[in-house]
């Protein structure tokens, strides 16, 4: 953690949990926020329950060029970022140029926001870890709470690291021996601690990624069921789903999809999941509203939304995957879920270009079914079967019934390339193109980052509804250093006792 993200940060575990003191009548009368001594920052349930909410107010409203309306790094940049390192969604503007063409550097704004508001997100909640055993032996919480507050903090944990992980290290997939990012497991708040924080270095991919299981195994004993606006049970699972798809833990897989195949479901229309945040579909979103949320310049529907519909619409689909073969013309996220005008198609997941109030959908079910599917792809033989049944569950439920479900026998050996593709659609505008691209690439099924429509030359939607050329550059090679983006400039330059080691060719 950087000394100047270090010197305030009684302010910045407490005050940044505002939000919560609005329904605490109590806490409001006593002494400002960013005043609170450590002695009582902890010393009622009102005011932990204020910290907690920080927490989720610096996932979503976190550090961005010193300001917080961009959505840093869970309001909105997580998407933002995961598409635009990739080929589906379109870069229109200047805006995400950098990330888009990868022309990033040590200096560059966007790595730099996402490491920052990452580790800033980290260290608060590790405070918060810190002192909860304490409340509960004070008599503050109860067992019950004070474990359920464990279980949420170790869940944002796990999701703030490994977020830094495919963005900052090359993919478990590769060599679990490679370089990995510094996993911090303890808080700091007072300026003694800085040496220790400092002396965290860069671990191996493989013992970070041992870490997020094991934060994840105790966070699913420690939180109870939920509503999808509040880390839960079943979001620790699904999070375990993903982290072992990149790990090739096929079985692990499979045994985190049985935990929730029950309690969740793929929803009758693609559309619900969006509408809202309370879907049999949704298991972890990070909610925004008319008075917090990422703004103007960072609100995935300001971003992402139709100019004519009263968005900035800076971000549209690419023709890429508009005009792929895989992607059956009647399919209904075709229609349902986007929006067009004279420059293009959009994204229409995200409707309120006004207050800005959609939530993130963090973790789908969806998503965890075609994790499954996947993992039953890997193992092949009588797994095969499974592999397709899971890809139609997704599938089918946006086709009409004279469009035929997927067969075992339609696919041949094709079914590990169908499901792939069927995340490109289904996910299309949630930010998981990049993950995908980061594992695949390791593996080697990838060779890296693919062409992408060239950057602000797609400029009429007639590169979409025409077999107009369509303009093509900006692909990686993995063998590339910008694979993996530069850890900031100004984490080195303020390490004084322990430099960390930069990325490789930067």
């Amino acid at each position: 953690m950087k000394k100047f993200a270090i010197k305030n940060i009684k302010m910045v575990l407490i005050g940044a949990a505002l939000v919560g003191f609005t329904s605490a009548c109590d806490v409001t009368d006593l002494v400002p926020a960013n005043l609170i001594p450590d002695s009582e920052a902890f010393s009622t349930a009102p005011r932990i329950e204020s910290a907690v909410l920080g927490v989720y107010e610096s996932a979503q409203r976190g550090f961005y060029a010193d300001a917080v309306q961009r959505g840093y790094p869970f309001g909105a940049a997580n998407v933002e970022q995961g598409d635009l390192r990739g080929e589906d969604m379109y870069n229109d503007q200047a805006f995400y140029e950098i990330t888009y063409n990868n022309s990033y550097s040590p200096n560059s704004a966007n790595n730099a926001g996402m490491w920052i508001s990452l580790y800033r997100m980290i260290n608060r909640l590790n405070i918060i870890l810190e002192n909860l055993d304490i409340a509960i032996t004070n008599g503050v919480l109860t067992a019950e709470a004070g474990n359920a507050y464990k279980g949420e903090m170790l869940f944002m944990r796990a999701l703030a690291h490994h977020e830094l992980l495919i963005h900052f290290a090359r993919p478990y997939s590769d060599n679990p021996s490679s370089l990995g990012i510094p996993y911090r497991t303890f808080g700091i708040d007072d300026v003694t601690k800085v040496p220790d924080a400092e002396a965290v270095g860069r671990t191996t991919v493989g013992e970070d990624y041992a870490q997020l299981i094991k934060d994840l195994d105790a966070a699913e004993g420690f939180l109870p069921e939920g509503n999808a606006s509040r880390a839960n049970k079943g979001a620790a699972i699904a999070l375990k789903s993903r982290i072992k798809l990149h790990m090739k833990d096929w079985p692990g897989v499979l045994a985190e999809y049985a935990k929730l195949s029950s309690k969740y479901a793929v929803t009758a229309s693609p559309v619900t999941p969006f509408r809202g945040s309370t879907s049999t579909d949704n298991i972890f979103s990070f909610i925004n509203s008319a008075t917090s949320n990422p703004g103007t310049n960072g609100a995935l529907p300001a971003m992402y939304g139709n100019p004519d519909l009263g968005a900035r619409g800076l971000v549209k689909i690419s023709p890429i995957i508009w005009r792929a073969d895989f992607w059956n013309t009647e399919d209904t996220r075709r229609t349902l879920l986007t929006t067009r005008s004279a420059l293009g198609i959009f994204t229409g997941k995200y409707t309120d270009a006004t207050t800005f109030s959609d939530p993130n959908p963090i973790l789908r079910f969806a998503e965890v079914v075609l994790n499954a599917a996947e993992a039953n792809a890997r193992l092949g033989g009588a797994n095969t079967a499974a592999a397709v049944t899971l890809l139609n569950t997704v599938r089918s439920r946006a086709l009409p019934s004279s469009v035929p479900a997927y067969t075992v026998t339609d696919l041949g050996e094709n079914v590990l390339t169908a499901i792939l593709n069927e995340r490109r659609i289904e996910f299309l505008a949630e930010g998981r193109r990049w993950p995908d691209i980061h594992r695949l690439s390791g593996e080697g099924l990838m060779a890296g980052i693919p062409q992408k429509a060239t950057s602000r030359s797609i400029t009429s939607i007639d590169f979409y509804t025409t077999s107009k050329a369509i303009p093509m550059d900006h692909s990686l090679a993995y063998s590339s250093n910008l694979f993996v983006w530069p850890i900031p400039l100004a984490e080195l330059q303020n390490n004084n006792t322990a430099p960390i080691e930069q990325n490789p060719g930067y």
